[in-house]
């Protein structure tokens, strides 16, 4: 390779901000410690002046993981530098993130500002960072509808300032690959000091063009990719990690650019964020989806057996897919257990472990054999926010469609349980408002889906609720699997219910 570009991850901030994807600490600290072992080089932990919760996460991740650089965003303002410094301030390698509009429209209309108040409040801001941290990235915020001539202006001052990566980001997704290329061509061609900085490239897919966009940066001479896992985002979402590594690994004979990814984790990473967020990826989707590997038409599925190369232009095992095979079932141990969550990527300590046995031992009972895709659902009903407040303890249903729907639920709280009754016109709607009761919080459940998590008669079911708690701004993702959907979403709600307490 003739040069190694770093992979900047923000799906803790940029990614986190796509409607529904919120996270409390414990998921945050999860996300982190999978993106280390991922091999990413910067981790954009958050925004430490966006709330005392979002700083708290920065904080925790900064003690908590080694080997990549954390990195916290903060506006052209001291008070945001100050707090992003506070909150990465312990990592082994930390970062602060600053940024400014540049376009025209931004300066007059949101910050009322003149483009020499600008140059002015880059040249103070990125002095600023640099005098508590010495690696500062900033950010030319809607560079690609600044003037040119203006931008080179923007990233000369912020170089002389002090900045050692520069990104220039495509703030609404407006660009098309080859104007982008330009842009980072003529950057390189008229910035004076531009050879001594990274450039960087963060790119949105408001017209589906965020990877093609951050590719044609890199040939174009940026050093970095700022991207998320599965394309989380605002509006339609960012550049996805998957599709640029895979991209630049599978294409290597063109690019001639390398990057330190762990492609084999790339799989159980999108399935993290898939679980935590509640927001699944299209089957359709590069890299990750379902169908991604799939092949249906016969002429394919002839050229595949014999010589995977005539369809695939990569492998499964090369992201991290496991084979689907038939390995456990009730009577298999708890090495057994482990050994095969090892094989599959995952490692758990001692009290997760535990938690997932015993759900094992559980959906033994109910299903004849144990497939990994099983075992993928049953790690991911393992909840990673905390203390389990309430406990589903039983719930005994009564529905038909010429009677009204009840429901009694019996759930534990430490040494008491709790039960109460409640009706409604459908079976869960009645589970959900007998579990208000018990609760007893103003609870609006926002959005709810189902889905079979794996194949056959006894298949488990993925129920994912979205709930609004005390009419707070706040929603609250909850997941719960079952191979009985009135129990996936019973246990959905009670998820997200601890959740909220947990937070």
């Amino acid at each position: 390779m003739s040069r190694t570009i770093k992979i900047f991850d923000t799906t803790l901030r940029d990614g986190e901000q796509s409607p529904g994807c919120s996270m409390n600490l414990n998921e945050k600290i999860e996300v982190a410690k999978q993106l280390e072992a991922l091999k990413v080089d910067i981790i954009e932990a958050g925004f430490a002046a966006a709330s005392p919760g979002d700083a708290a996460a920065i904080a925790a991740i900064a003690d908590t993981v080694r080997g990549a650089t954390i990195c916290s965003l903060a506006r052209s303002v001291d008070k945001d530098i100050e707090a992003a410094y506070n909150a990465i301030r312990r990592a082994e390698s930390a970062r602060i993130h600053t940024f400014i509009a540049t376009s025209p429209v931004h300066m007059e209309y949101k910050l009322k500002m003149t483009p020499d108040e600008v140059i002015e409040s880059i040249a103070h801001s990125v002095s600023y960072a640099k005098s508590f941290c010495s690696d500062v990235e900033f950010s030319a915020e809607d560079a690609t509808r600044t003037d040119l001539d203006f931008l080179c202006r923007v990233v000369e001052t912020a170089i002389k300032a002090g900045a050692t990566t520069i990104n220039i980001p495509d703030t609404v997704g407006y660009m098309i690959p080859e104007e982008y290329a330009a842009r980072i061509k003529y950057l390189r061609e008229h910035t004076t000091g531009i050879e001594n900085i990274v450039l960087s490239c963060h790119m949105h897919n408001d017209l589906g063009m965020a990877t093609a966009l951050s590719l044609a940066g890199v040939e174009n001479g940026a050093g970095q990719i700022e991207c998320t896992i599965n394309g989380i985002g605002e509006r339609a979402g960012n550049a996805s990690m998957e599709e640029c590594v895979m991209a630049l690994k599978t294409r290597a004979d063109h690019f001639g650019i390398g990057c330190n990814i762990e492609t084999t984790q790339i799989y159980r990473a999108s399935r993290m964020i898939q679980t935590i967020t509640g927001v699944a990826v299209a089957p359709t989707k590069a890299i990750v989806g379902a169908n991604a590997f799939a092949h249906e038409a016969g002429i394919h599925q002839h050229g595949v057996m014999a010589n995977k190369e005539t369809y695939e232009i990569m492998t499964p095992e090369s992201v991290g897919i496991p084979k689907n095979a038939i390995v456990l079932g009730k009577h298999s141990g708890r090495h057994a257990f482990e050994e095969r969550l090892h094989e599959l990527g995952y490692t758990l300590d001692k009290e997760k472990l535990e938690k997932a046995f015993e759900k094992f031992k559980i959906l033994a009972d109910k299903k004849k054999v144990i497939k990994d895709r099983d075992l993928e659902g049953l790690i991911g009903a393992v909840p990673v926010s905390g203390e389990e407040r309430y406990i589903l303890d039983r719930f005994v249903i009564n529905s038909g469609n010429t009677i009204t729907s009840t429901a009694v639920i019996r759930v534990r709280k430490g040494d008491e349980t709790f039960e109460r009754a409640a009706a409604s016109d459908g079976p869960i709607n009645a589970s959900f408002q007998a579990i208000n009761k018990i609760v007893g919080k103003d609870i609006e459940l926002e959005d709810y889906s189902l889905r079979a998590l794996t194949d056959g008669e006894d298949a488990q079911s993925e129920a994912i609720v979205k709930i609004r708690v005390g009419g707070g701004d706040e929603l609250v993702t909850g997941r719960g699997v079952s191979v009985d959907v009135i129990e996936a979403s019973i246990k959905a709600y009670i998820n997200g219910i601890n959740k909220y307490f947990n937070d």
